[in-house]
């Protein structure tokens, strides 16, 4: 059998930027609410859902938006009567782009965030996060596939973030 490789260019879409750079929120010591900004993907829902519970705080607000587009501004403002917001899922790459981008736009009017990706979107996610000046965004990694795999998988994949999350809220 007999193989051709042939290389290509890709485009970068993201391209370079000379925008203004974005202070990252610092994450409170008594966080009291936490939103939950969900983007009906696929096990989203469960994705958000085993952080609340490992989380067990009482005040949670929960947000739903389409994958594949910004959160609307009463979302972004119901989030904002948060102390910290977790946003969920991105897995492709439109789902990825608009988790980053609404967390981008929390974090702009002071509200942490910390976002969840599959490692194979994580890499795209950061490069725009730091594209809109966000450098350092808090981007939190689970295991790819998320879609498919079913409800014990996914809640396997976000107890291996838990001890992360923890660290990075400074919770017990």
């Amino acid at each position: 059998m007999k193989l051709n490789i042939i290389e290509k260019d890709v485009l970068n879409p993201l391209g370079e930027t000379a925008g203004d750079k974005i202070y990252l929120t610092p994450i409170k010591s008594n966080i009291r609410n936490i939103s939950y900004l969900d983007n009906t993907k696929p096990n989203a829902d469960l994705i958000l859902d085993t952080i609340q519970e490992e989380l067990k705080k009482l005040n949670n607000i929960r947000i739903t938006k389409p994958a594949g587009a910004p959160a609307s501004d009463e979302a972004i403002q119901k989030a904002c009567e948060s102390d910290l917001v977790f946003l969920a899922v991105g897995d492709c790459g439109s789902c990825s782009t608009w988790v980053i981008l609404d967390a981008i736009r929390l974090e702009k009017v002071g509200i942490p965030t910390i976002s969840i990706c599959s490692h194979k979107f994580s890499d795209f996610a950061r490069m725009l996060a730091e594209s809109h000046g966000a450098y350092g965004l808090r981007i939190l990694e689970l295991d790819h596939p998320i879609v498919g795999v079913d409800e014990d998988g996914i809640i396997l994949k976000v107890q291996n973030i838990i001890p992360e999350i923890k660290k990075i809220t400074k919770m017990k």
